[in-house]
């Protein structure tokens, strides 16, 4: 049976601080493996942070954030009713090979989070962006 945690987070980055504190002492509940809380806490910051400061791009909204833990895998739900983005497919991928002076800033957020994720999924729904991120237990 799967453990699932639930949050509903303000559009401010303070925000961050709080779900990371969750999910740290959720994988703790759940005997996370430290490799796996790391890659969680990265798929978690990087998805938070995008919808953040790209989602709506001001404060005064709120997103959800669900992780469910079982023997398997850990599966990670971010739900905002920012506009339609679907991030697998509209986010562009960086040019690693470029020099780092030729590289834009940013870009890698959604790069490391298909490079950790087993699956990535997305659909607009009701109005609002759903992306799940599973990622299996090695």
């Amino acid at each position: 049976m799967a453990a699932t945690i639930k949050l509903t987070l303000p559009t401010q980055i303070s925000a961050l601080r709080q779900m990371e504190e969750a999910v740290e002492a959720f994988g703790a509940q759940e005997d996370w493996p430290p490799r796996l809380a790391f890659q969680m806490q990265l798929v978690l910051e990087e998805l938070a942070s995008n919808v953040i400061r790209h989602g709506f791009g001001e404060e005064g909204h709120e997103f959800e954030i669900s992780v469910s833990s079982d023997p398997e895998a850990v599966t990670v739900e971010v739900v905002d009713a920012a506009p339609p983005y679907n991030p697998i497919t509209e986010t562009p991928e960086p040019d690693l090979d470029a020099e780092l002076e030729d590289r834009q800033i940013g870009g890698l957020g959604v790069f490391l989070v298909r490079d950790v994720a087993d699956e990535m999924s997305y659909r607009r729904e009701d109005g609002k962006n759903r992306l799940v991120i599973v990622k299996r237990r090695d």
